[in-house]
């Protein structure tokens, strides 16, 4: 194409709807409830059950309700508004998003997919021991059916007889394959193979059972739970206690808190961006997130009055203060929940139907973390018109395989190390999406228009000052001089580097067409981010500017301080914790850990350094107009479309403007 094309300026409701859609009607949600319940099942899993009530009685109770509300509204907010609005208006995965912004960041999408395809693997094994204790109440040695049975007797049974940890070497290492449990998960990826196989339309369908049925149950088990002698002490002991302390004494509890929302709300995995692709146009992803998010941390508030209403009961029968049960993630749903449950009328007949909601919790966060890989996979050009079924046969046979590690006898150790390690692989993908939206996006136009000094040095500056402080904070012993040091070092780095940057403006100032110095100031800060939020508004509705700053100026600094927090954490013998995880041995723990760390990494930095090899998992053009357009899908330029070579290309604002393209094939922009 080598003639201008001018866009006449239209409305965004018209724009949105007469945009070349990458998706046909049969590749996108049946409704917004569908979505609602997809993606809020894609969040509420496991960790809203079990982890998260856990995580309020190790962190002074409802204390640590503050550091999760502001994880949640600081962090996972913005970051699930990100995931969702880029999916939906590029109608695919995270790769063809991150490496449209630059062909160098696609890295950031294979990591992120990388992380939840991981993920998946060992979550599939925690369902397979649901499965396999759901099957076992039925049985006569099951201890859940037995009276007076124990929290302690039931979790060991759980550790010995489940997950067969009977066997185990002295050192922890695995010794045989429980062959029950190879069974067991096998059956969960046919069942998450059924689920994704056939369409979004058909996935959308199955959550309606899966996410509407726990719903229902949480309110069942909530109104036995509280109804209970004792609850009272359990909700006390839920938000009743503000051991505000932590938040200073246990420095890790922010770190942890923003991983459990990340966890929770399912970002960083490539999970929301491929739901969010499947959405029709003029979806409005500001209300569409909060419904989300806000429903996601309910159905935990909920969970943990159902969860400690229980346990309040539990100590009341047996005559001890509720701070003396272990409710610790597998203590609590195999051993003092179920227990509790048992010794009502009918009592096996609950701790089956907790066995059966809790299976049902975990399948549609499973299968939507196998989305997020079938989404980047099938929109590349080599499987676009690839069976779905198929591709989802060939990601469910591979995940099957890698998860067989966990149905070793030691699978509980392999697990507990990777879902530590997965942290810090969640905290780097996070702080490069918001990189890559924040600074990558359109850098090649920034360094255009204020020259390639200033940009690198003005980015050098804001990251290198996060880099002096987090280096002080945490490297300084006296916590008092650590604080001051880190602060003012920071500043001082931030002030020199700020000057730097001013120096090589000057020239580009007076050449510029900027009415005032602070209109041209504010371009080179904020040009970039606030291009992008007009870009993608008339498809995704109005987002708030407070969303730019925080994108650019503030999550990938706190992530980044976060990673560092959670890096430098010491265990009780003064070693790291990283490399050194719960004392497990080196090999084959902590290597495989900390390997999973790096393979993550190596991928991003993979394409940073030779981003050719990301090529063909760009996504693929789209294949006409939409009707009634006399425009060609490039003309439209409604999608990131990539190189002839092919490669990707960085997406280009739309709207009344006169676009071109050089002889290369990359898109101009002349205002």
């Amino acid at each position: 194409m080598t003639d201008v094309v001018k866009e006449p300026p239209t409305s965004p409701e018209a724009e949105a709807s007469d945009r070349v859609s990458r998706r046909d009607a049969s590749d996108q949600w049946s409704s917004r409830l569908a979505f609602y319940f997809a993606a809020v099942g894609a969040a509420v899993g496991f960790g809203n059950v079990w982890r998260f009530p856990a995580l309020a009685k190790t962190y002074g109770g409802g204390a640590f309700f503050i550091p999760y509300l502001l994880a949640l509204f600081l962090v996972g907010i913005p970051l699930l508004i990100l995931e969702i609005a880029f999916g939906q208006y590029w109608q695919t995965g995270d790769v063809g998003v991150f490496g449209g912004f630059h062909r160098r960041f696609a890295g950031v999408g294979v990591s992120s997919v990388a992380c939840g395809f991981m993920l998946v693997t060992y979550y599939s094994m925690l369902i397979a021991w649901v499965l396999h204790a759901f099957f076992d109440s039925w049985s006569d040695d099951a201890p859940w059916d037995k009276p007076n049975v124990t929290g302690t007797e039931a979790v060991g049974y759980f550790y010995d007889q489940i997950i067969g940890m009977e066997t185990l070497n002295e050192d922890l290492t695995p010794t045989r394959l429980v062959n029950p449990n190879v069974g067991y998960t096998f059956l969960v990826w046919f069942i998450i193979f059924l689920c994704v196989a056939f369409g979004v339309k058909t996935t959308g369908r199955i959550t309606y059972v899966t996410m509407g049925l726990p719903i229902v149950l949480l309110f069942v088990f909530l109104g036995k739970a509280v109804s209970l002698e004792g609850s009272e002490d359990g909700i006390k002991e839920y938000i009743g206690r503000w051991d505000t302390s932590v938040l200073t004494e246990q420095g890790d509890v922010w770190s942890t808190a923003v991983s459990q929302i990340f966890f929770s709300v399912s970002i960083t995995f490539g999970i929301m961006t491929a739901y969010g692709s499947h959405c029709p146009s003029t979806e409005p992803v500001l209300v569409n997130s909060f419904v989300i998010a806000i429903s996601n941390s309910v159905f935990s508030f909920l969970s943990g009055f159902a969860v400690f209403g229980a346990l309040g009961h539990l100590a009341y029968l047996e005559g001890v203060p509720v701070d003396d049960l272990e409710i610790k993630s597998f203590a609590l749903v195999f051993g003092s929940w179920p227990v509790v449950l048992s010794r009502l009328p009918g009592g096996i007949h609950w701790v089956r139907l907790l066995f059966f909601d809790l299976i049902l919790l975990g399948i549609d966060s499973a299968f939507a973390l196998l989305e997020a890989a079938l989404t980047v996979c099938h929109d590349t050009i080599a499987f676009r018109n690839t069976p779905k079924w198929i591709i989802a046969a060939f990601f469910c046979g591979l995940a099957f395989l890698l998860s067989l590690i966990y149905a070793t006898d030691a699978g509980l150790i392999f697990l507990d190390t990777i879902d530590y390690y997965i942290n810090f692989v969640m905290l780097l993908v996070g702080c490069l999406e918001c990189f890559a939206a924040g600074w990558i996006y359109h850098i090649d136009v920034q360094v255009e228009k204020f020259g390639a000094v200033a940009v690198y040095t003005f980015m050098f500056t804001n990251f290198g000052a996060v880099g002096l402080a987090c280096g002080l904070w945490f490297g300084v012993e006296d916590n008092t001089d650590a604080i001051w040091s880190g602060f003012v070092g920071g500043v001082v780095f931030l002030a020199l580097g700020l000057v730097a940057t001013w120096v090589p403006l000057q020239p580009k100032l007076r050449a510029s067409n900027s009415s005032s110095p602070l209109e041209f100031y504010w371009d080179f800060c904020f040009g970039n981010i606030f291009e992008l939020k007009n870009l993608i508004e008339p498809v995704v509705g109005w987002i708030p500017g407070l969303w730019c700053y925080m994108i650019k100026y503030f999550l990938p600094h706190l992530l980044l301080i976060l990673f560092v927090n959670l890096a430098q954490t010491t265990n009780d013998n003064g070693d790291a914790v990283f490399g050194h995880y719960e004392g497990y041995v080196t090999r084959p723990f902590q290597v495989l850990g900390v390997l999973t760390f790096v393979f993550a990494l190596a991928l991003f930095t993979l394409g940073v350094v030779f981003p050719p090899l990301y090529a063909p998992l760009a996504p693929a053009p789209v294949d006409g107009a939409v009707e009634g357009s006399t425009e060609t899908p490039e003309e439209k330029l409604a999608v990131p479309q990539p190189h002839e070579d092919p490669e990707f290309v960085t997406p280009v604002p739309e709207g009344d403007k006169d676009v071109k393209e050089d002889d290369t094939g990359m898109v101009e922009i002349e205002a």
